[in-house]
């Protein structure tokens, strides 16, 4: 099936469902497929990289999903076909004495692999590539291989939006190729070399691919940033709320290229500055131990003001917190906070010595604070800076290279 009559299918398979019961979900796959396939025609791509990066899609658990948007071939351990996926089709993976059951096919590890260009389907989403199912220690372990390049337009657009100016998409580009790369060269569980979720980077699948993501990607193909002649870690966040951290201060030891970079511009983003205001008795709950609250004295501060320590201090004791513990506690967004008491309304000598009722926390940035702000990105591009200079400003004592990686 060629990907120009691909739309065309799917819309007339939509016709067909309409009236059946229990169609939202397929209704929804088969738009998305629709949408997806006219965007993909638009974009012109970059010769096959030789890198399929593996993402583990689905990690412990008891069945998934998998599926095949065109015809689907299935394989076993050593790579020998088994069967058949019909396209648009799929079927409940399930471990099986120690192995993997999929329809009618059992092996100790299973491929399933489109035909012609098609997208595989995983848990409940569409993906470029092939998969393999494989039994794990606590269940089942999906893992998407994909073609770096690929796996990036994805990954824009579940970090980033792909609407963002073009400028900030490449540094997230540069950074997110260079993310993965590094971690592709430690991977040590020989069955993955990053998952989906914030723990690595944001994937999604096909349903966060635009114009956007692509055109960025495309522009910075096999482009990394380099520190002494090793492709780095390029950690990064969402917002630094006027600046990014030294490593040692956020991780156990130094990196020379994630030092504190101030932002010298005025960030304008929904999360640059932040409140909450939280009653005494709700913080007693989370942070419990010191009965009803009094204060929170910082300890430890990084040279930013990002709390490393905080002393709580109750009317039943008082303990040490780590900033990282208080913002889990509190659901917050950085370690990049305060928190004041706020003053009892009557003018009494007994209430004014009582102990506050409500506490207010304001904050700012949102996330760890190490490398990239994007945020920090989006208002350089949008002031006219490059992508190059965006990169080697949150990245001290680095070179872009580009490099061809097997």
């Amino acid at each position: 099936m060629s990907l120009e009559r691909f739309p065309f299918l799917l819309f007339s398979q939509l016709r067909t469902l309409k009236h059946l019961k229990g169609r939202s979900r397929w209704l929804e796959l088969f738009i998305w497929m629709a949408a997806f396939a006219v965007m993909e025609s638009a974009v012109s791509r970059p010769a096959e990289a030789a890198l399929e990066l593996r993402v583990a899609v689905e990690n412990g658990v008891s069945q998934v999903a998998i599926g095949s948007s065109t015809k689907g071939i299935v394989r076993g351990s050593n790579g020998q076909p088994l069967g058949e996926i019909a396209p648009m089709n799929a079927f409940i993976a399930q471990p099986k004495q120690g192995s993997v059951s999929l329809d009618r096919w059992q092996s100790s590890q299973l491929w399933v692999e489109p035909t012609e260009g098609g997208y595989v389907y995983i848990g409940d989403r569409w993906y470029r590539g092939r998969t393999l199912v494989v039994p794990g220690k606590s269940g089942l372990i999906a893992v998407n291989y994909v073609d770096l390049e690929q796996y990036l337009y994805s990954v824009l657009g579940g970090e980033m939006n792909g609407n963002w100016p073009q400028e900030a998409l490449k540094a997230q580009a540069v950074a997110a190729r260079s993310y993965a790369l590094y971690h592709r060269q430690r991977a040590t569980n020989g069955i993955y070399d990053v998952v989906d979720t914030t723990a690595s980077q944001v994937y999604r699948g096909i349903r966060d691919e635009s114009t956007g993501t692509q055109t960025a990607v495309n522009a910075t193909a096999e482009q990394v940033l380099v520190s002494s002649g090793q492709i780095i870690e390029a950690a990064f966040h969402s917002s630094a709320g006027g600046c990014t951290e030294n490593s040692e201060d956020v991780w156990s030891s130094p990196v020379p290229y994630l030092r504190s970079v101030k932002e010298n511009f005025p960030e304008v983003s929904p999360v640059a500055q932040w409140g909450e205001e939280f009653s005494r008795t709700a913080l007693s709950k989370r942070i419990p131990g010191v009965g009803n609250i009094i204060s929170f004295q910082a300890v430890e501060t990084t040279a930013c003001g990002r709390i490393k320590s905080m002393r709580v201090v109750g009317d039943k004791g008082q303990k040490i917190v780590s900033g990282e513990a208080l913002q889990t506690a509190l659901n917050l967004r950085s370690t990049l906070f305060s928190i004041v008491p706020q003053p009892v309304l009557e003018a009494s000598k007994e209430k004014a010595q009582a102990a506050p009722t409500t506490f207010q926390v304001s904050g700012r940035g949102f996330g760890h604070g190490l490398g990239l702000s994007q945020w920090g990105a989006y208002n350089l591009a949008q002031r006219g800076t490059n992508y190059q200079q965006i990169l080697l400003q949150y990245y001290q004592n680095t070179t872009l290279a580009k490099i061809q990686v097997k």
